[in-house]
């Protein structure tokens, strides 16, 4: 009964903060936490009472296996990623996670045949590491599915979509895809008696001939979007300048109330988050993405997300890392007898 009250605490914790703004990375471990305990309760009070034993005996067998398998197959996509786009160290971001979760199966062996007692406190911290960013990894995951399902409120002043860089000056399928989730907004929204500026936001690359924004704008046009409703914002080079430069833009319009931020389903939560901390008064819907470019590109984002918050991460990983050489410590300084 105690894993079922913590679960429907965290739960509820969860329903409150998401009533209140929907855009918080939080939300992803209270709900994580509340189904994990909710779920533990559910399986601990069936009819099978060694249920729970078995289960967690399979656990145990299983989760190595799990990790291994999950280790290759992100591999296997990093070298699929490398062989469809080139060399490039974001599509070297799934092996390196496959080679962080084999090393502690790595450690481990050494420490079994060594028999040295800090080998397996390495292990001990290793593992306490990777469990902390596995599980954000998770509540970032999970929330992140979730926010991609919501629909979007209806009623909008703006569609913005955000750039993904051109290829030879041309707008390729990851862009076009955005663009085309935008276009069906815009749609609904005119059904609806509304017409909302549509902002093609994108500055100019280094090795570009025009800005993104330019051929993002003209694929609109082509695709049907009154040319008087296109506006370009062409200065920016991240999402956070794309959001800033938005605003100064249709702030020169006079005020706008909401808008809904176009992106891809991978990167909606991490855009979320930064227009809440900007404050401004949006949604965000994703556009579809290949499957196989989904691994490299949560992984990426989620990158981003630990790098935004490195001091919380940095203070809790250390803390959690310094366990197990101080209980070490601690037991070996207790008396024998």
């Amino acid at each position: 009964m105690i894993l079922l009250v913590i679960g429907l605490i965290l739960l509820g914790v969860f329903a409150v903060r998401f009533h209140r703004d929907r855009r918080r990375l939080g939300h992803g471990v209270y709900l994580l936490l509340g189904g994990t305990f909710t779920g533990a309760w559910v399986i601990g009070s069936g009819a099978e009472r060694d249920l729970p034993v078995v289960l967690a005996r399979l656990l145990v067998l299983l989760s190595p296996v799990l990790v291994l398998v999950l280790a290759g197959l992100l591999m296997a996509n990093s070298v699929q990623m490398v062989r469809q786009e080139g060399l490039r160290v974001s599509n070297l971001l799934p092996f390196g996670l496959g080679v962080v979760l084999v090393v502690p199966f790595i450690v481990l062996a050494t420490a079994i045949l060594t028999q040295d007692r800090w080998l397996v406190v390495a292990l001990a911290s290793l593992t306490m590491a990777v469990g902390y960013i596995g599980f954000l990894f998770a509540a970032f995951l999970l929330y992140s599915l979730c926010y991609g399902w919501l629909p979007y409120r209806s009623g909008m002043d703006a569609i913005v979509v955000h750039g993904s860089g051109l290829v030879d000056g041309g707008v390729p399928p990851l862009l076009a895809a955005r663009l085309d989730r935008a276009i069906e907004v815009f749609r609904a929204e005119v059904a609806a008696g509304r017409t909302p500026l549509l902002v093609a936001s994108g500055g100019r690359g280094s090795d570009e001939m025009d800005s993104e924004a330019s051929a993002m704008a003209g694929y609109l046009v082509d695709h049907g979007v009154p040319a008087d409703r296109v506006l370009r914002e062409d200065r920016s080079t991240t999402t956070e300048e794309n959001l800033s430069f938005t605003r100064q833009l249709l702030g020169e319009r006079g005020p706008t109330a909401r808008m809904v931020l176009v992106t891809s389903n991978f990167h909606i939560l991490r855009t979320a988050i930064l227009a809440r901390r900007l404050n401004l008064d949006a949604e965000v819907t994703g556009a579809k993405t290949a499957f196989y470019y989904l691994p490299s590109a949560f992984l990426r984002e989620f990158a981003a997300i630990v790098v935004a918050y490195k001091w919380m991460n940095v203070v809790t990983a250390i803390a959690l890392v310094s366990l197990p050489p101080l209980a070490l410590v601690a037991t070996r300084g207790l008396p024998t007898h």
